[in-house]
């Protein structure tokens, strides 16, 4: 039987449909809109059966184009959407009248590493918001880059302890420096200790800073994510199309794929890549 894979990140942007502040001026690839349409075929050949849209702005126009791409698509079976974290009021409203009845939205997400305090989650009213979602089983991805975002998520799990949150990207390893692990493994290493925490291996490709990246690049960092947080606490996500700054869709996957099939025996491998990902989300 083949083995199922969900990727837990991926990202559609329209440039009709929503703005993107942090793509103002950018000069690579990323700078247009991107369909999911341009991916399925990779899809196919490296086993991705299902997709996790991911939040890329934070505004409603992103997250209500994704809801739209996911009713018209079978392969999208989740998304990751956007609230107004700093109005917890209007958090809980658009959440009872809109986004809890839809299917298809299943967490949010919060640029935080565009805001210019680290801390910005501490705030009272923003921790309001994080308080509502927990109420609401909903989880939250952490898009963190550097190693005081994970300081502040272990704040926040202090204060709101029934929140689920991952480590999108496993929170920017320095994969680059070739330090293992220094401050960032310490701070993950504590975070792995609570049970509501969960890592996400992805975007890793493009954290390297090569072009040419490889399996080895990247090992001892997922086997690092693994050990701490154990099987049943990491799933995957390709990162499209933030991913193509390192290389094609089915590079990234298949070099994912053999990294964890060479840490994992297959029973583990099936939560890693769709199991956790099910229970995280509530697919």
């Amino acid at each position: 039987m083949a083995q199922r894979i969900i990727d837990t990140h991926l990202h559609v942007w329209n440039f009709d449909k929503a703005y993107y502040l942090w793509l103002e001026g950018d000069t690579s690839i990323l700078n247009r809109t991107h369909h999911i349409e341009e991916v399925e075929e990779e899809q196919k050949k490296v086993g991705v059966t299902g997709v996790v849209l991911v939040q890329s702005a934070n505004n409603y126009e992103d997250t209500d184009w994704m809801l739209e791409v996911a009713e018209r698509k079978e392969s999208v079976v989740g998304v990751v959407g956007w609230l107004p974290l700093m109005q917890s009021d209007q958090t809980q409203e658009l959440l009872e009248t809109k986004y809890l009845r839809n299917k298809y939205f299943k967490g949010m997400r919060h640029l935080i590493h565009d805001e210019t305090d680290p801390r910005w989650l501490l705030q009272e009213e923003v921790l309001e918001s994080l308080k509502i979602l927990a109420e609401n089983n909903l989880p939250f991805d952490v898009v963190g880059v550097l190693p005081e975002h994970i300081e502040t998520v272990l704040k926040v799990a202090q204060k709101v302890p029934s929140l689920k949150m991952v480590f999108d990207h496993l929170n920017h390893p320095p994969i680059a420096s070739g330090e293992k692990f220094g401050r960032w493994g310490d701070l993950m290493k504590e975070a792995s200790a609570l049970p509501n925490f969960f890592a996400k291996i992805s975007g890793l490709g493009t954290v390297t800073k090569k072009q040419d990246w490889s399996a080895e690049d990247i090992k001892s960092c997922v086997a690092f994510a693994l050990e701490n947080f154990g099987a049943d606490r990491c799933f995957c996500g390709g990162d499209w199309p933030v991913s193509l700054l390192a290389g094609s869709y089915a590079y990234t996957w298949n070099v994912y794929k053999s990294v964890i099939d060479s840490l994992l025996p297959e029973a583990q491998r099936e939560k890693v890549y769709a199991g956790n990902a099910v229970s995280f989300y509530n697919l």
